[in-house]
C-alpha cells in the first residue's frame, strides 16, 4: 500500500539527504572551524593590541623592570652633614629630614636648629625630637653592597682597640599577653644620661668698650655634669662667642661673682633656689677688657 511504498521510499531519499546533509554538515564544519580560527585570530590580534605585544614581543616582568644607576638614588640616602651614606638613619619629627645618628647628636650639642632647614626643632631638647628611621636603613643597606657588614667589622675593630667589650645586638623582648584592647607604649629613643644632671640658662648682661665684635650665643640653654666648673662654663662662651684672648669672662650668680673652680652643683647647693628659675640654674655673663 502507499504507506508501505512511501515508507520504502522514504529510506533511499532519507539516506540521500542524510548523505548530503552529513557531507553539507561537514562543509558547514569546515567553514565553522575557519571561522572559529578567524576570530581566535582576531581575538589574539585584539589581545595583542591591548596589551602591546605586537609582532611577536612579549610582555614579560623583565621587560617591565628598569635598572636603575645607584647614582640616581644617591642624593636621597647620603647624609648631609658627614656626606656618607646613612648610617643609624634618624629623622627629626618637626620637619622630616634625616642624617646620620651620630652625626645629628653631634650637631645638636651646639645647636637646636636642623642643619638642613634651619627650623628650631626644640628650645633646650633637640633630642626629644629625633627618631631612628629603621626602614629607610634597612633600604640604604639593600641599595649599598657590603656597607653593613663594613660598618660591624668598623664597630667590632674600634672595641677591639680599646679593650672595650663589643655591645650585642639589641633583642627585642617578648610581650606578655595582656586582656582588652593592647595599648601602644611610646618612648623616646635617646635618653638623657643620668650624669648631665644640671642645667643652665646662660644670660648675657652686656659687654663694655673695646671688647671688639663677637658673635652672639645661639644657644642659651646648656645641660652638663654638676661636676662641670665656671672655668669649663667660660670656655664653652669663649669657643662659641669667638672671644679674643684679651676680653675677660666674667660669670655672676645671683650677687655672687663666681670662681673657676667652683662647680655647678655646690653652687647650686649653696646658692640655693635663689639661683634656679624654672629647674634652671641661671648664670649672668658680661665682657670685659682684662688691664695691661
Amino acid at each position: 500500500g502507499a504507506p508501505s511504498c512511501s515508507g520504502s521510499r522514504s529510506h533511499p531519499f532519507e539516506f540521500e539527504r542524510g548523505r548530503s546533509e552529513s557531507s553539507g554538515d561537514e562543509d558547514d564544519d569546515d567553514e565553522d572551524d575557519e571561522e572559529e580560527e578567524v576570530e581566535e585570530e582576531e581575538m589574539e590580534g585584539d589581545a595583542r593590541a591591548r596589551f602591546g605585544t605586537d609582532d611577536g614581543e612579549l610582555d614579560s616582568d623583565d621587560d617591565r623592570e628598569r635598572m636603575i644607576n645607584l647614582t640616581e638614588l644617591t642624593p636621597y640616602i647620603l647624609c648631609s652633614i658627614c656626606k656618607g651614606y646613612f648610617i643609624d638613619a634618624t629623622t627629626i619629627t618637626e620637619c622630616l629630614h634625616t642624617f646620620c645618628k651620630s652625626c645629628i647628636v653631634r650637631h645638636f650639642y651646639y645647636s637646636n636648629r636642623c642643619p638642613k632647614c634651619n627650623i628650631v626643632v626644640h628650645q633646650t631638647q633637640p633630642l626629644y625630637n629625633i627618631r631612628l628611621d629603621r626602614q629607610l636603613q634597612d633600604i640604604v643597606y639593600k641599595l649599598v653592597v657590603n656597607l653593613e657588614e663594613r660598618e660591624k667589622k668598623q664597630m667590632h675593630d674600634f672595641y677591639k682597640e680599646r679593650g672595650l667589650e663589643v655591645p650585642k645586638p639589641a633583642v627585642p623582648q617578648p610581650v606578655p599577653p595582656s586582656r582588652g584592647r593592647p595599648r601602644k607604649v611610646l618612648g623616646s629613643v635617646f635618653r638623657i644620661p643620668p650624669e648631665l644632671d644640671i642645667s643652665i640658662l646662660l644670660e648675657f648682661i652686656g659687654a663694655n668698650e673695646g671688647t671688639g665684635n663677637f658673635k652672639p650665643l645661639e644657644k642659651k640653654f646648656v645641660r652638663v655634669s654638676g661636676e662641670a666648673t665656671i672655668g669649663h662654663v667660660e670656655k664653652f662662651l669663649r669657643r662659641k662667642m669667638d672671644l679674643d684672648p684679651a676680653c675677660q669672662v666674667d660669670i655672676i650668680c645671683g650677687d655672687h661673682l663666681l670662681e673657676h673652680y667652683q662647680t655647678l652643683r655646690e653652687i647650686r647647693q649653696v646658692i640655693g633656689e635663689s639661683a634656679v628659675q624654672d629647674g634652671l640654674l641661671v648664670l649672668h655673663y658680661g665682657l670685659v677688657v682684662s688691664p695691661l
